[in-house]
């Protein structure tokens, strides 16, 4: 995302990490990250009405937390709740999911689909992505531009990045198409509960629990289908899965399908957004990836790096222990904040650069290492790559035609509107 935040803070204590409104502002914190970074990179961040926590905001720290589950457990609330009494979205005891889980478990239920998200097992589903992806840019080059001016205008989050990673998600689960608009928005009242355009009228906890229950409904319903009507799709690998003998129990499996659903769409949609931003702000990295298609696989690295569409995951400490030289206490949490680390100094050349050609580029956006490495980082990356191919075949001089609106959150780093204007090539 990109930087409006005008200054550093003074201070730590001026330091503000966790703030929805300041998100939705000012979109990321990066000066504040960067001073935690230079001068408490474990900092026990504590501030009123957020349950207290230990930031870790350099790229090294994160990286050894992630690979130490024994240390650092997943089996907690993994995400910041803004008010320690309400309910959190992710972390939700009605859920049982990979996200939560430690090993041995979690290997065992991410055994069940792992396959079919290697690069192999999406060979099939390449020609359809690509197929998906020339449809969304063509219907916006045709029906989208003005025919005196030339100039089309489109909602580019609505009319282009939410489309592809909705069809592709729900086309592996088995979700008919005439569905996809429903989960669309269950998703968004999920993830984005704490937006108002997203509430309409209720509270952050009952937008959460009316999309969160849409959703396992749907799945419900889905699953009874697929147990009857058997397809190539993921739900019915879920629905016909086994562990230790037996069938997942309905918890398990829904909280498969909400945990894939959310993952496969919101983060790759808020990733095609932000970095069509990225490229409108660096029009010189636009044209020269214009110039040269083999940069696109380093290109799409960099917008991973420089969208970073998850802000935070945390642990909580199992045993005493020390980051950094610094004390941690078992039972209390850490949050890794992953753009930070994407923007670490000690790491990555010119961190506040956007570099289409950037090389080396191991960046954190899907979590980076560890058993809980992003189970659909194959698929984003072929996502990201079929959609900007043919952005950049179909659409010229692509510019900004209103204002960028950020998702209110402080765990999905979300634009929700996304003006532009472009020619037709």
């Amino acid at each position: 995302m990109s930087t409006r935040y005008a200054s550093s803070p003074r201070s730590l204590e001026e330091v503000d990490i966790t703030s929805p409104d300041a998100f939705s502002a000012n979109g990321y914190p990066y000066p504040h990250w960067a001073y935690l970074r230079e001068h408490a990179p474990v900092y026990w961040y504590e501030r009123p009405n957020i349950a207290p926590f230990w930031a870790i905001t350099r790229y090294h720290d994160i990286q050894r937390i992630s690979r130490d589950p024994k240390t650092f457990s997943n089996n907690a609330d993994i995400t910041i709740r803004a008010d320690p009494e309400e309910s959190n979205t992710v972390s939700s005891t009605q859920t049982h999911h990979l996200l939560q889980m430690d090993p041995p478990e979690h290997a065992e239920y991410r055994s069940l689909v792992n396959r079919r998200f290697t690069p192999g097992g999406l060979r099939i589903l390449e020609d359809r992505i690509d197929e998906i992806s020339a449809g969304i840019v063509d219907r916006v080059a045709a029906e989208l531009v003005d025919e005196v001016s030339g100039r089309g205008q489109a909602e580019f989050v609505a009319d282009v990045a939410a489309r592809l990673p909705l069809a592709a998600i729900c086309e592996l689960l088995g979700v008919p198409r005439r569905d996809w608009d429903d989960i669309h928005q269950w998703t968004n009242e999920t993830i984005g509960a704490s937006d108002p355009e997203f509430q309409q009228g209720r509270t952050r906890r009952e937008t959460a629990r009316a999309g969160t229950q849409a959703l396992f409904m749907y799945f419900m319903q889905l699953a009874e289908q697929k147990r009857r009507e058997p397809a190539d799709d993921l739900m019915t690998t879920l629905v016909q899965a086994e562990l230790h003998g037996e069938p997942l129990n309905a918890v398990d499996l829904l909280s498969y399908a909400f945990i894939l659903i959310l993952g496969g769409n919101e983060t790759t949609r808020n990733a095609t957004s932000g970095g069509l931003l990225a490229l409108i702000e660096h029009p010189e990295q636009m044209e020269r990836l214009r110039a040269d298609r083999a940069l696109l696989e380093s290109a799409v690295e960099e917008i991973l790096r420089w969208t970073t569409p998850i802000v935070h995951f945390g642990r909580l400490v199992t045993e005493d222990t020390e980051i950094g030289g610094q004390p941690i206490a078992a039972g209390e949490m850490v949050m890794m904040w992953y753009p930070s680390g994407n923007r670490d100094e000690e790491v990555f050349d010119r961190p506040d650069q956007f570099d289409v050609g950037r090389d080396p580029n191991e960046h954190i956006a899907f979590g980076g290492f560890g058993e809980h490495f992003c189970l659909g980082a194959n698929l984003a990356r072929l996502e990201l790559r079929s959609i900007f191919h043919h952005v950049l075949e179909r659409l010229d001089d692509i510019q900004l035609a209103g204002d960028v609106e950020r998702l209110r959150s402080g765990f999905v780093g979300g634009i929700k509107h996304l003006p532009v204007s472009f020619t037709v090539r």
